[in-house]
């Protein structure tokens, strides 16, 4: 299948602001997509006459997660941000695998150690009572985390209008509020609580064999390891789902705003798109993974 994926957000500063970006799919999630380049646009008043626009090129890099970041300096003034990309997808929802095993923690890779520790907003430390508590006695791998992403649907309001950038994975447990990332937040900690590595993602999803609920949106959802790879699960909808496009990974949100500002903002307007199109080429749709095997 063919799923179309957009956003156009405008934000102001008030002087020359340097800003970083998260807001490019991740690199190698570009083999399965044709887009233009992402465009910046500085839209300013002049004394001559009516705004004009002016590109700013953002310069690209990698951070310490793999994730494509850009850098540039927005001038006083407003900024449209643009990008549009085409993408494949073989249409099959986040696999679901019963028998995948939680491994010992002296048997894991070094690099996925690191999705073990406490962090920003995931304090791991603070809820390791809790979490033996509740989960200690569920069999280890898949079902435990089943019975934790289950809790945390469970206990967790969706609640645009409360989202909050200071609510953390344990205040969470008490407000019993939350957006998609706090969902993802709670699970993580509970998680790394037990021993599980976990961590932060978030990109694209549409309505995709669900309900429709709009045009799509950027969600974040957690991602853990298990059997020798790392697996999706998603305590929000607390089901597998059609059609995820990653942009960044971390270990929270933390480690990937979309946008971090070194000065005054303003977010004047926010607009994202992620939906299936029809397919006017079928033979040029990415021929599907075998049964089982999925990008990590």
């Amino acid at each position: 299948m063919l799923i179309r994926i957009a956003f156009d957000i405008t934000i102001a500063a008030d002087g020359p602001t340097p800003v970083l970006l998260a807001l490019s799919p991740r690199p190698e999630e570009m083999a399965r997509i044709a887009a233009e380049p992402m465009r910046v646009a500085a839209v300013s008043a002049t004394n001559q006459g009516p705004n004009q626009e002016t590109d700013l090129t953002p310069r690209w890099f990698r951070d310490a997660f793999g994730n494509e970041r850009g850098r540039l300096v927005l001038p006083a003034g407003s900024h449209r941000i643009t990008w549009e990309g085409l993408a494949t997808d073989d249409g099959r929802p986040d696999p679901v695998v019963p028998d995948a095993i939680q491994h010992p923690v002296e048997d894991l890779p070094d690099d996925v150690l690191q999705y073990l520790q406490p962090s920003r907003y995931c304090e791991s430390d603070l809820v390791i009572q809790e979490a033996w508590d509740r989960f200690g006695a569920v069999p280890t791998g898949w079902a435990k985390m089943q019975a934790i992403c289950d809790f945390a649907h469970g206990n967790l309001r969706f609640d645009y209008k409360t989202a909050s950038p200071f609510r953390t994975a344990h205040s969470s447990l008490s407000e019993g509020r939350a957006v998609c990332r706090d969902f993802a937040h709670m699970v993580i900690a509970f998680a790394r609580a037990l021993n599980i590595p976990a961590r932060y993602a978030s990109g694209f999803l549409g309505d995709i064999g669900w309900r429709d609920m709009g045009a799509g949106d950027f969600c974040a959802w957690t991602e853990i390891w298990l059997g020798g790879r790392w697996y999706t699960f998603d305590a929000r909808y607390n089901a597998p789902r059609i059609g995820r496009i990653i942009m960044v990974r971390g270990r929270d949100a933390a480690d990937v705003p979309m946008l971090t500002s070194f000065g005054p903002t303003r977010l004047e307007s926010f607009q994202v798109s992620c939906e299936e199109v029809p397919d006017p080429q079928p033979s040029r749709v990415m021929a599907p993974p075998p049964r089982g095997v999925a990008a990590q």
